[in-house]
């Protein structure tokens, strides 16, 4: 439903000042969403959750206070748009920021819709009920999809206000189906008595509420470097020409399939569990899950880079190129798309690896990798974006996932890193990685041949 989204905004808006526009808008609300539903909130409350000894009133604890300052965060954008467009991207000049504020102000009121939805996700997460989470980003991509299509022969501008209205539609639509499944999965009963209990029992839980809080803030910072690395790449962008920001998006929206199919999806199911296991001691266990985990996902990641890398110009061409979206629009996103996939399997690997370390409630130190993995993506991001343009940034953004991977590695451990590594399945990981590689190669020319 994302990709058919994208082919449709691509076709209706193209690459210009307002797919620019829609997508700085989203970009802040988007970022939140990543850091909230993609892990940090999850792997800093389900540990906490577990260990505490008035779980509802715990529960309702963590969302009232978070809540209270998402809405003020929101109520500050609404209040200030201008200056908060301005801090999004602060390459736009005064005429394109006034033009922008407003969509970023509407864009906004999806933070704490998505925040709640997250919220209700962690619970159903932690009973082993993936579904309504994993449906429930398609209601949001398709109230956008309607929008375009109600939109589609009007001006640019009210395709933009269309699409943002219909993100908070989406968000509303995710709500309420979490609203519902947390009724049939019969956890109501523990947020109403939460809400209950809470004035007589709130005092209770301040030591657990405060070991929570110092455990999420560098979790966020360590389970998000790549949403910030997108993020610098827009801020970036917007001091270069205009669609660069449109290429960087519809790019990493590519790069982001098989992170979210494969790495994202396997890292949410596999937490809880190992999660449990390292609480339990049991660690021998959890590395056996780890070691499934690892090979599933370098073998999907290793062909999904691969492809993404040597077919990025008809990829491309063939999600996008039609209506607005013209062949040098094309030929310049494909090229930011195969800096993407080259960090792919890093990316995806360290999403996997970092789990240990939130299973065992070193946040702090997973913070650390993340801050050295920014710091490299801030300094090579200076150092390509003069020659290489939008592709510079992509490509800092990559070698950022190299950084966070080799950290990672070596926090989680070599000696359990090599335990993983199994000589059988690494022969056949490069046969396989040569043998596609071949393939794509030959299909490639077919493809030019027939073209």
């Amino acid at each position: 439903m994302g990709f058919i989204r994208d082919l449709l905004t691509a076709s209706v808006l193209g690459a210009n000042i307002y797919s620019d526009i829609f997508f700085i808008a989203f970009k802040l609300p988007n970022l939140f969403r990543r850091i909230f539903a993609e892990g940090a909130f999850t792997q800093s409350f389900i540990p906490a959750f577990t260990r505490s000894h008035h779980k509802a009133v715990f529960s309702v604890h963590i969302f009232v206070v978070f809540i209270f300052v998402i809405m003020l965060m929101t109520l500050i954008v609404n209040l200030f748009p201008q200056a908060a467009a301005k801090i999004i991207a602060l390459g736009f000049d005064a005429d394109t920021v006034k033009l922008a504020a407003p969509y970023v102000a509407i864009n906004f009121f999806y933070l704490p819709l998505i925040f709640a939805v997250t919220f209700l996700s962690t619970f159903l997460q932690y009973k082993h009920h993936f579904a309504t989470t994993a449906f429930a980003t398609g209601l949001l991509n398709i109230a956008l999809i309607i929008a375009l299509l109600l939109s589609r022969d009007q001006s640019d501008a009210v395709i933009v206000t269309y699409l943002s209205y219909g993100v908070v539609i989406g968000g509303i639509l995710q709500l309420l189906i979490h609203i519902i499944a947390i009724y049939k999965v019969g956890l109501s009963p523990l947020l109403v008595g939460g809400v209950r209990f809470y004035q007589k029992k709130v005092q209770q839980i301040k030591k657990e509420s405060s070991t929570f809080s110092k455990q999420f803030f560098p979790a966020i910072w360590g389970n998000s470097t790549a949403q910030f690395s997108a993020f610098l790449d827009t801020w970036l962008a917007s001091f270069l020409s205009t669609g660069i920001i449109s290429y960087l998006y519809y790019a990493n929206r590519v790069f982001q399939l098989p992170l979210a199919l494969f790495a994202i999806a396997t890292s949410i199911a596999l937490f809880p569990r190992i999660a449990r296991y390292i609480k339990n001691d049991n660690e021998e266990k959890a590395l056996r899950f780890m070691t499934k985990a690892f090979w599933f996902l370098a073998f999907l990641l290793m062909l999904s880079a691969i492809g993404g890398f040597i077919l990025s110009k008809e990829i491309t061409w063939l999600l996008f190129e039609r209506g607005a979206f013209s062949a040098e629009d094309t030929a310049n996103t494909a090229l930011i798309l195969q800096m993407y996939m080259i960090g792919l399997l890093p990316f995806g690997i360290n999403k996997l690896l970092i789990l240990w370390l939130y299973a065992q409630n070193r946040q702090m130190q997973a913070a650390k990798i993340a801050t050295l993995s920014l710091v490299g993506n801030i300094v090579f991001s200076l150092l390509l974006i003069t020659p290489l343009g939008g592709a510079g940034l992509a490509l800092a953004s990559t070698i950022s996932g190299f950084i966070a991977f080799f950290a990672t590695v070596h926090a989680f451990g070599k000696e359990r890193f090599l335990a993983i590594i199994n000589a059988k399945y690494s022969l056949l990981w490069l046969f396989s990685a040569i043998v596609f590689t071949v393939i794509l190669l030959f299909t490639k020319e077919l493809i030019h041949g027939y073209l």
